[in-house]
């Protein structure tokens, strides 16, 4: 998991593909350009919702969900800010609002992170839909069964050694890489056989992370 400032800079602010996240950075890449060109001042809810018009108006068909259906009858779970259901026996589809995140950006900042910090668990961007005025990011990601309580001590020692501080609660920051790494507590990080699988990740970054 320990990686150099340069290499999450690199994979966040260049053309770095990680996995099979291609789409994935792709979205990421139009909203950071999206972002550069727009007006700095703009308010928080305002920008997103500008975001969200200029990735499923201006940009076609490129992101938008032309996946498989899946109904209430796929339905497994929810949390806050994501709904989960059943893809087949080996992955799940979430369907997310971006509630978390100032704006989508930094929704997308937050899986590419994840992604190179746990390719385990990797997400897929699959695409964005509009259901009842709602628009969610749909992502696909590794089916985890965890088969033993998972230890929040481990996840702390584990997180520490990899140098992230705790902070309060389940949340915890790296100032060394201008990371902020929050909600990890024990629904959002499995354990199987004694490993941890971390499936449902918030990343936020600093203004540090930025200075070279």
């Amino acid at each position: 998991m320990k990686i150099s400032k340069n290499e999450l800079q690199d994979i966040i602010l260049g053309n770095e593909q990680i996995g099979g996240g291609s789409q994935l950075k792709a979205a990421q890449s139009f909203l950071r350009r999206y972002a550069e060109t727009s007006n700095p001042a703009e308010k928080q809810q305002r920008f997103k919702d500008k975001e969200t018009a200029a990735i499923l108006n201006l940009v076609g068909q490129q992101f938008r969900y032309n996946g498989p259906l899946f109904t209430i009858n796929d339905f497994i779970g929810e949390g806050a800010e994501q709904k989960v259901y059943r893809f087949d026996d080996t992955y799940v589809l979430k369907t997310n609002s971006g509630i978390f995140y100032e704006c989508w950006l930094d929704y997308f900042n937050s899986l590419l992170s994840h992604n190179f910090f746990f390719p385990a668990t990797a997400y897929d961007f699959l695409g964005f839909r509009v259901t009842d005025n709602l628009t969610e990011a749909i992502v696909k990601q590794r089916f985890i069964r965890s088969n033993e309580t998972t230890d929040l001590t481990a996840v702390k020692d584990f997180l520490d050694y990899n140098g992230f501080q705790h902070k309060r609660n389940n949340d915890y920051y790296n100032t060394e890489l201008g990371l902020i790494f929050e909600d990890l507590h024990d629904e959002n990080v499995l354990s199987r056989d004694g490993v941890l699988y971390f499936i449902d990740t918030i990343f936020y970054l600093t203004p540090s992370f930025y200075v070279l």
